[in-house]
């Protein structure tokens, strides 16, 4: 199982990005597929999930109304599109497939919102 990501960067604060999160390897339309992120020192954060379907959505309080999860079955992506940004969204993002109770991870991608 591979996940790639990408997308990320350096942006304003207020700004938007779209990272994107490219599956290969599993049957991707069976899998759950959640974004998590991470920033030095601290703990991997749970920020939002998206079902295998693509009808049921949750998310972390600190990014509701902001980010958003989606998916592409046909294309074996699941999106995060993430509006205005703020300092402390700056962490690396991660990509996680749920599968059968078993969780793979992608190498992550840097965000950075900064002035």
């Amino acid at each position: 199982v591979q996940l790639v990501e990408s997308g990320g960067g350096l942006v304003q604060p207020g700004g938007s990005l779209r990272l994107s999160c490219a599956a290969s390897g599993v049957t991707f339309s069976n899998c759950h597929m959640r974004w998590y992120r991470q920033t030095p020192g601290k703990e991997r954060e749970f920020v939002a999930v998206i079902n295998s379907y693509g009808d049921s959505r949750n998310y972390a309080d600190s990014v509701k109304g902001r980010f958003t999860i989606s998916r592409d079955n046909s294309k074996n992506v699941v999106y995060l599109q993430m509006n205005s940004l703020k300092p402390e969204d700056t962490a690396v993002y991660y990509c996680n497939a749920e599968r059968s109770g078993r969780f793979y991870w992608g190498q992550g991608t840097q965000v950075t919102v900064s002035s």
